[in-house]
């Protein structure tokens, strides 16, 4: 009889923690509009968690753009129930709202129009803001928040124009050398990276030290900026200095392999979401966590096999 419990013992530790989450485990889920009296801006915010009587390592994620605190459900859900506070930002002006305010006719172009410096520029100014108000509800006393944040452990990451947002947050040189880091964050995710205008990569990201994990696809274009081509996309990797940096390029993945649906009429691979969820995953585990045996697990093909990527995804890390 003692076979099979040694037998599941065996399995237990050859399965990597990040697909041992239970599934049914309750989500809890806040929903706050936090406003900044400085830029009179309100800046609401998602928050997944499940409950623990100890604080959790907090990854911060900005949406694209067009979209909102709602989305990216698939991710969130799944960081929560692998110990982790899902913090889902909305930046208003680079929302929903500027798809939905439009006329039928004019929604692409309303869309180009708030793909701006100015938008990014509110959107570098919630980031810092979001965190100082995390910081405020931890130590708040009868907040739900309260006591509930690992702040010594952030992650930040974010599609598309939050792929952007996550890039300044890490340090990416912009031109008249202008860059917008915050300290805080220790591991950075953009998903659909975007080498910017004006400067060139090696300059904008040469410098970055902290750990950086990008993905992106071989289809991964854009209709609202042409000339931001898939190619292009993956020269921020390759402009990263060596050292803990990591990258996933899906084969034939594009712009929407990343969304929770897919937007016109892209194509989508039933194993991206999941491959998506247990990478970044154990890429956090690996630097909000200290988990070494993540780190190991990284540097190697066993994202290939536990992924279950095709034969075309690239995964590569230096």
């Amino acid at each position: 009889m003692r076979f099979i419990p040694l037998f599941l013992l065996l399995i237990l530790t050859v399965v990597p923690p990040c697909l041992r989450a239970d599934e049914t485990v309750s989500i809890d889920v806040l929903r706050y509009e936090p406003v900044d009296a400085s830029r009179s801006r309100t800046v609401p915010v998602k928050i997944y968690r499940v409950k623990s009587k100890e604080a959790r390592p907090v990854i911060v994620f900005s949406h694209g753009l067009g979209g909102s605190r709602e989305n990216g459900v698939y991710l969130a859900e799944h960081w929560a129930r692998h110990g982790y506070v899902a913090v889902f930002v909305q930046h208003p002006g680079s929302d929903e709202s500027v798809w939905k305010e439009a006329g039928r006719g004019e929604r692409m172009a309303a869309m180009k129009e708030a793909a701006s410096g100015r938008s990014l520029l509110d959107r570098l100014g919630d980031i810092p803001f979001v965190l100082d108000q995390l910081e405020q509800w931890n130590g708040e006393s009868g907040h739900a928040l309260h006591a509930a944040l690992d702040l010594e452990h952030i992650g930040m990451t974010g599609h598309s124009f939050g792929a952007v947002t996550t890039q300044a947050m890490m340090g990416q040189k912009f031109p008249l050398g202008k860059s917008f880091p915050d300290p805080r964050f220790d591991a950075f995710f953009p998903m659909s990276p975007s080498t910017g205008r004006g400067v060139g990569a090696t300059e904008a990201f040469s410098h970055i030290s902290a750990p950086v994990l990008c993905m992106t696809g071989t289809e991964d274009t854009s209709v609202i900026t042409p000339d931001m081509t898939a190619e292009s996309r993956r020269e921020v990797y390759t402009a990263l200095p060596s050292g803990d940096k990591y990258q996933l390029v899906f084969e034939g993945g594009t712009h929407s392999a990343f969304s929770d649906t897919a937007l016109f009429n892209e194509k989508r691979f039933d194993h991206h979401h999941a491959a998506i969820q247990t990478i970044s995953t154990r890429f956090w585990d690996a630097y909000l966590k200290g988990d070494a045996t993540a780190k190991a697990w990284l540097q190697s093909d066993k994202p290939r096999t536990d992924a279950k990527l095709i034969e075309k995804d690239l995964w590569e890390w230096k």
